[in-house]
């Protein structure tokens, strides 16, 4: 089948390689030209492993394309995929900004049967309102069905996640539109819910509230660890053999990032209030996230005590999570600006990525880092940094104290080589 993917980003990239890699061929447009010219060239603009060399192998077989005219490929295919980013707003509500300009767009070229695939994340009656929007713009409500598609991609098994999903939820008005979206994933071995257009666009909103709520339970019951000397490690494991449980997202740390959870909950927070419900649960959710920075801030400045001069700070990453280049609600960037407030100097290192961040010095690899440090801060979970020189970091550190954020560092074997080692939750 032929497809029209608008919007090159995270989801838009993902998606189109691994339709293609069906056996679809897909047309993938963005507006941004400097984009599409480096992936017209083979340059995939972000860090997901497995994503180049997938888009490289359909390019080379005539099954994937990329292309700033959208309107064309909008034209010409019988399935158009949107799959444009929805931030934030100030208010908290999804910004429809780039939704709505493609809905112009489609307006002018719709004139042959279309089914009409929403893959961004929206807000509930979205595609409703797309339906009665491009009917209002003069298009024959009989060329076009609007089926709601929501992702659920994790960055960093972004292409696992797309390949052996653990269901597809389709959303349509009309069984014979969500059938034929069925038949795109035709080669996927999984669960499929066909349902109502709503109720797509909720199990999106929920499933990321919930997955959020998770982390947020796991990290204070950490903080009840912390207060009896218990270890939050054997707790998590305790609960999460639970079935009705399960093990995910029950990982204490300093919190959850990325361009997903922070938007999403905002986002269901502000249709909720404009159906004048109030979501206490999930409100709690967002203040226990963002006061979890501070738990790692007591625990570091409470271990560098009175220390004369100012006592040097190495920080080990800087993106939300491991295998990926995604700065955006980093918990790692917002402990560096607590400790730059403070007026400790920081020394960085992050495998792909190094922000302009005020007063924060970057460093070309995680040895220069800890050169003199006083403290060194695991702040992502890079694979790199757990197989670390343990002897040579002792060696370089002033102080041999390591804080752990994403208590994922084996804490008897650190505290073999000499190290003092801070986690939450672990005695």
């Amino acid at each position: 089948m032929d497809i029209c993917i608008i919007g090159a980003g995270y989801v838009g990239l993902t998606t189109a390689a691994v339709l293609a890699d069906i056996g679809h061929t897909v047309y993938c447009t963005d507006v941004d030209e400097d984009k599409i010219s480096k992936l017209q060239q083979g340059i995939i603009p972000i860090y997901e492993p497995g994503l180049t060399e997938m888009i490289t192998e359909n390019q080379d077989r005539g099954k994937l394309f990329f292309d700033t005219d959208s309107e064309r490929y909008m034209a010409a295919c019988p399935f158009i995929m949107i799959a444009v980013g929805t931030p934030s707003a100030k208010n908290g509500s999804a910004d429809m900004v780039y939704v709505k300009g493609v809905i112009a767009v489609l307006s002018q070229t719709i004139r042959s049967p279309k089914v009409i695939i929403m893959k961004s994340t929206v807000p509930p009656g979205t595609a409703d309102w797309m339906e009665a929007e491009l009917q209002g713009q003069g298009v024959d409500k009989r060329l076009f069905e609007i089926v709601s598609n929501p992702e659920f991609l994790r960055e960093g098994t972004a292409i696992e996640d797309t390949v052996h999903p653990d269901r597809i939820v389709i959303g349509a008005k009309q069984s014979e539109a969500a059938m034929k979206v069925r038949e795109l994933y035709h080669t996927l071995q999984t669960q499929f819910l066909i349902t109502d257009r709503l109720e797509a666009e909720l199990i999106k909103y929920a499933s990321n509230a919930f997955l959020a709520t998770k982390i947020s339970f796991i990290n204070e019951i950490a903080r009840i660890c912390d207060a009896y000397s218990a270890d939050i490690m054997e707790v998590s494991k305790g609960i999460g053999m639970d079935q009705r449980i399960g093990a995910k997202f029950l990982h204490a740390g300093l919190g959850y990032g990325g361009s997903c959870f922070p938007k999403d909950v905002n986002a269901l927070n502000y249709v909720a209030r404009a159906k004048g419900i109030k979501l206490n649960l999930v409100q709690a959710v967002k203040k226990v996230n963002r006061s979890q920075v501070d738990i790692y801030l007591n625990k570091i400045t409470h271990s560098l005590g009175k220390r004369s001069n100012k006592p040097k700070i190495a920080v080990w990453g800087a993106t939300f999570k491991e295998n990926t280049d995604d700065i955006r609600y980093s918990q790692a960037i917002a402990l560096m600006k607590k400790l730059v407030r403070k007026g400790y100097p920081v020394y960085a290192y992050d495998p792909l990525v190094s922000p302009k961040l005020s007063s924060v010095v970057w460093c070309s690899n995680p040895y220069e880092a800890v050169e003199q440090a006083d403290i060194l801060v695991l702040a992502t979970a890079w694979p790199a940094f757990l197989k670390a020189d343990w002897y040579k970091v002792k060696a370089l550190m002033k102080h041999p104290v390591i804080v752990d954020g994403r208590n994922c560092l084996d804490k008897s074997t650190v505290e073999k080589y000499g190290f003092e080692y801070i986690g939450v939750g672990r005695p």
